[in-house]
């Protein structure tokens, strides 16, 4: 694969801001009286269930449950499982979406090596993968070489492309990136809605709250109004984090998945019973998610954004 110039010359750097924002026990420096990060306590034999879960996934044909389930090996300190799976994958894969989530995968577990494939993508204008690639910079926390962001985010024609590029930018500290993406929220558009919270819930702050509360009483979908409470209990909402269970009993799949994996965003301890139960659930992903805020839930929290 080819290497560009300022990847040899920037590989220090971004390997350390990988490793220090990416390391699955990585948290804030805290003072010597402050308490200890709360933690739930995980039994040897339920983590060995999560990590059979979690193997499963990573060896499934279902491609986004896979990366899903890499994310989580990685949180669980299996970074080297998962690029001896993944690393031999990625040459062969044609389809730029997915070659976005190898690659992510890859960075996530530790090896920075693939990451400029994510900048090739996110500037070639014929690629489908271009949403993807500013999506992985935003989940990886990462920046991109070159004005490829900046562009993306400054232009109107592709509206999911801007809002991830901005999620992608506000990470790294933009607020002006972060306040566009706040003014989007009240879109007549249900995906952009679900974009602006899938962000929020991670970059916003309390003062997101009552917009977010205006929003759910608006919301008639399903799985728009169980982003909301998810966006919501991860800013801290009480009333949001007993709402989760609805979530996490919902005869939807995509909403149980998506629930359990914000649980652990959310640091919602109360939910542990439910999570454990989860691991046993029909879908992949459900199990998958379920695992991985677990394994969360066990570890000290991830400081997600740049101050």
């Amino acid at each position: 694969m080819r290497r560009p110039a300022f990847f040899s010359a920037q590989l220090t750097g971004t390997f350390l801001g990988l490793t220090l924002m990416l390391a699955p026990a990585v948290c804030t420096p805290v003072r010597a009286e402050a308490p200890a990060p709360k933690t739930v306590e995980v039994t040897a034999d339920e983590r060995a269930r999560c990590l059979a879960i979690l193997r499963t996934g990573l060896a499934s044909d279902e491609f986004w449950p896979s990366m899903h389930a890499a994310e989580a090996l990685t949180l669980a300190g299996r970074g080297s499982e998962v690029v001896a799976a993944l690393k031999d994958k990625l040459p062969h894969e044609t389809n730029d979406q997915r070659r976005c989530g190898l690659v992510r995968e890859i960075v996530r577990a530790g090896d920075a090596t693939p990451l400029p494939v994510l900048q090739a993508i996110l500037v070639d204008t014929k690629s489908n993968g271009r949403i993807h690639a500013a999506e992985s910079l935003y989940k990886l926390g990462v920046p991109a070489e070159g004005p490829g962001l900046a562009e993306a985010f400054s232009q109107d024609e592709i509206v999911p492309l801007k809002l991830m590029s901005a999620a992608a930018l506000a990470r790294l500290g933009s607020r002006n990136a972060l306040e566009s993406l706040r003014t989007k929220f009240a879109s007549d558009d249900k995906l952009v809605r679900n974009t602006v919270c899938f962000a929020l819930a991670r970059l916003g702050t309390a003062d997101d709250v009552p917009m977010l509360r205006r929003q759910l009483e608006r919301e008639t979908d399903p799985l728009a109004r169980a982003n909301v409470v998810n966006a919501l209990a991860c800013l801290g909402d009480a009333q949001a984090r007993k709402d989760q269970t609805l979530g996490l009993e919902s005869t939807e799949p995509g909403i149980r998945a998506s629930t359990a994996e914000h649980v652990g965003h959310a640091r919602a301890f109360e939910h542990r019973p439910r999570l454990v139960q989860l691991l046993d659930d029909p879908g992949l992903d459900v199990r998958i998610r379920a695992a991985q805020s677990l394994i969360a839930l066990s570890l000290p929290p991830v400081e997600w954004r740049k101050r």
